[in-house]
C-alpha cells in the first residue's frame, strides 16, 4: 500500500497489515552512543500494582539478578530436551543517544503545552531492554489523550520551533478482528513511533465487543497478552513499572504467563495464543500449564479460527519462521492441538490427510532445522532459510493435490501458504519448486556420488536433447536442474537429504544423530561435486543460441513457444 502524507492532515488506515516503512524521506542516522539511565540504587525499580500514580515516588522491589538453572521439557515426540537456561535481567535500562533524543523531544511537547501527560514506553521495548537486547519498536502509551491528538501536538511544537512537521498515520481499531486500539504513528528523529492511549474495557451484556475508555497503567497492563509484555518504562520518572508484579519475575524465571486467567485473555484476542507460542520459542521460555490448557481449549481454538483473519495468523507464523527457534514454535503449535487451526487444508485433498500428517510435518521441520544448525546458517540468506523451513514443514504433503474452482490441480502446500496463511504467491511457488527440485535431487544424488555413467539417465537425456557424450551426462543433468531452481539449489539439495534412501526418514529415526551425520555427509559430497563441475551460477550463463538468434537464421518474423524457449 502506498501513501503520500501531508503534515497538515491526519490519514486513516484501515486494517494496515504491515505499517509503511518509509512514508517520508529518511535522514542520515548517526551511530548512537549510550549512557546509563541512572536508577537511584542497584535494585530494579518497579511500580507495584495499586501503587500511587506517577506523581509520587515509585516503590522499589529488590530481587536477585543471578542465573537460574531450569529444565525445559520440549514439545514431545522426540523433541524433548533438558537444558540449563540463564535469564539475566538488567537492573537498569540503557538508552541510546537516539532514544534519549526521542524521549527528550516528547517531554518537550508535554512541558510546552502543559499537558500533564504521563509518557510510558510499553511492551516489547521494555522487555528487550531489560534482557540486554536492542529494540527499535517503540510504542508510547498515553494516560490522558488519544495517540492522534498527541501527534498533532507534536506537529504544533515542531512548527513552533521552526522544524518540519511530520505526517500522521492512524490505524483504526477493529473489534471484530480483536484490534481494540486506535494507533497513531509518526516519525520522530527519523524513527517510527506508535502512540496509543492506556485502555480499560467494559463489556455490555450479551456482547463480546468491548467498550473502550481511558484507563490507568494498572488496567492497561492487565489487559495485555503476557506478563513479560506488560512492563512499562515511564519516561517522565525514568523508572520501570511492573504493575502486575509478575513481569520481571517471569523474565527471570523464564515463564510465559498471562496477567489475567489465560482462557479469558485468549478469548479476548485469540491471536495471543500464537504470540505466547512465538515468545516462548524465541526466548526458550516455558509455557505455563494453565496457559497450555487454555490454548488447547476447543472454545479458544474456535475463536482463533473464526475471529482472527488469516492474514494476521499468517503474519504470526511468518514471524516464528524468521525467529530464533522456528522448529520449537511449530512443535508448540502441534502439541497444543492447533496445527489444523493454523494450517488449514483444502477440501477433499488427494490423497486424503492421514492421521499422522501433522506429526510428520513437525518431525521434518525439526530434522531440517537441526541439519541447518549443524551445517551453519551462513550458507543461506534469510529468505532462503525461511523458505527452506516452509518447504521442510510441508514436505510430507508434497504429493498431495486438490482441485481448485477452475478445475486445476493445485499442490496442497501451495494452498496452505497462499490461501491459509495468506503469504506471497511467490512463496507458494518457490516451495512447490523446491519440492519438485528435491525429488529430482533424490534421483540425481546416487549418480553424482558414483564415478560410473548411468545408462538409464543418459538414455533419457538423449531422448530429450539428442545425443549427449557420456562424459557430459552428469554436468548436463545437474546443470539443467540448477538452471530451474537457480540460487535455491543448495536449499533443494539440503531438503532432498531428508528423502534420500540412504538416510532413513521413519518417525523413529528421522531426528537421530546417525541420520544427521549421514545427511550432512551427503550434502557435502553433492555440493562439492556440483562445484567441481563448475555449475554454480550456471543459470547466469548466456545461451549459445537463443530464440532471437534462431529466428534470424531461419528468417522467421514470429516464433512460437519452442523458439521463445531457445
Amino acid at each position: 500500500m502506498s501513501l503520500r502524507l501531508n503534515p497538515s492532515r491526519v490519514f486513516t488506515l484501515h486494517r494496515l497489515r504491515f505499517p509503511p516503512l518509509r512514508l517520508l524521506p529518511q535522514k542520515p542516522l548517526h551511530l548512537p552512543s549510550r549512557r546509563h539511565l541512572g536508577f537511584r540504587s542497584p535494585p530494579i525499580y518497579v511500580r507495584i500494582a495499586g501503587a500511587a500514580r506517577s506523581s509520587e515516588s515509585p516503590r522499589s522491589v529488590r530481587g536477585d539478578l543471578g542465573f537460574r538453572a531450569r529444565s525445559l521439557c520440549g514439545c514431545g515426540h522426540g523433541l524433548a530436551r533438558s537444558m540449563e537456561a540463564a535469564h539475566a535481567v538488567r537492573d537498569r535500562i540503557d538508552l541510546t543517544e537516539k532514544e534519549e533524543k526521542i524521549f527528550g523531544r516528547l517531554l518537550d511537547v508535554v512541558r510546552h503545552f502543559k499537558l500533564e501527560t504521563q509518557l510510558r514506553v510499553a511492551g516489547g521495548w521494555v522487555r528487550d531492554k531489560l534482557l540486554g537486547k536492542d529494540c527499535y519498536d517503540i510504542d508510547i502509551a498515553l494516560d490522558n489523550m488519544l495517540g492522534r491528538d498527541f501527534c498533532e501536538k507534536v506537529n504544533e511544537y515542531l512548527k513552533f520551533v521552526g522544524e518540519e512537521q511530520q505526517g500522521i498515520g492512524v490505524i483504526q481499531c477493529n473489534p471484530d478482528q480483536s484490534k481494540h486500539l486506535e494507533t497513531a504513528r509518526m516519525r520522530i528523529c527519523d524513527t517510527w513511533i506508535d502512540f496509543v492511549n492506556l485502555r480499560s474495557e467494559t463489556y455490555a451484556e450479551n456482547s463480546r465487543i468491548p467498550t473502550m475508555k481511558f484507563g490507568t497503567a494498572e488496567e492497561d497492563a492487565y489487559r495485555r497478552d503476557l506478563t513479560i509484555n506488560s512492563l512499562f518504562y515511564n519516561i517522565n520518572t525514568n523508572s520501570v513499572e511492573d504493575v502486575t508484579g509478575r513481569g520481571i519475575q517471569d523474565l527471570k524465571s523464564g515463564h510465559i504467563v498471562t496477567p489475567l486467567p489465560p482462557k479469558a485473555t485468549f478469548l479476548d484476542d485469540p491471536l495471543r495464543v500464537l504470540r505466547a507460542i512465538r515468545f516462548g520459542a524465541r526466548f526458550d521460555f516455558e509455557l505455563a500449564e494453565e496457559l497450555k490448557e487454555a490454548a488447547s481449549d476447543e472454545e479458544v481454538k474456535t475463536a482463533l479460527a473464526n475471529k482472527i483473519s488469516r492474514e494476521r495468523i499468517g503474519h504470526e507464523v511468518d514471524l516464528m519462521m524468521s525467529d530464533k527457534q522456528p522448529a520449537k514454535a511449530m512443535a508448540y503449535i502441534h502439541d497444543l492441538k492447533l496445527f489444523y487451526v493454523v494450517f488449514t487444508f483444502p477440501e477433499n485433498p488427494q490423497p486424503a490427510v492421514t492421521e499422522q500428517c501433522d506429526r510428520y510435518c513437525i518431525l521434518h521441520i525439526n530434522a531440517a532445522w537441526t541439519l541447518l544448525q549443524s551445517i551453519g546458517y551462513s550458507i543461506f540468506s534469510d529468505e532462503q532459510r525461511r523458505l527452506y523451513l516452509y518447504a521442510s514443514l510441508f514436505l510430507p504433503v508434497r504429493s498431495m493435490i486438490y482441485i481448485d474452482k477452475k478445475s486445476k490441480q493445485v499442490p496442497v502446500a501451495s494452498y496452505i501458504i497462499r490461501d491459509s496463511l495468506k503469504l506471497k504467491a511467490s512463496d507458494a511457488e518457490m516451495v512447490t519448486n523446491l519440492h519438485a527440485a528435491c525429488e529430482k535431487f533424490v534421483d540425481l544424488i546416487p549418480f553424482l556420488e558414483s564415478n560410473e555413467d548411468s545408462e538409464d539417465l543418459r538414455v533419457k537425456l538423449e531422448d530429450e536433447y539428442l545425443e549427449i557424450p557420456p562424459a557430459s551426462t552428469k554436468r548436463v543433468l545437474a546443470g539443467l536442474l540448477l538452471r530451474q531452481i537457480k540460487d535455491f539449489w543448495r536449499v533443494a539439495l539440503l531438503i532432498s537429504t531428508l528423502l534420500h534412501p540412504k538416510a532413513s526418514h521413519t518417525c523413529d529415526t528421522l531426528n537421530s544423530h546417525t541420520e544427521l551425520d549421514r545427511r550432512r555427509e551427503i550434502f557435502g559430497k553433492i555440493e562439492s561435486a556440483i562445484t567441481q563441475l563448475d555449475l554454480d551460477h550456471v543459470w547466469k550463463m548466456k545461451l549459445l543460441l537463443d530464440g532471437k538468434a534462431m529466428m534470424g537464421v531461419l528468417q522467421l518474423k514470429s516464433g512460437g513457444p519452442s523458439i521463445g524457449n531457445g
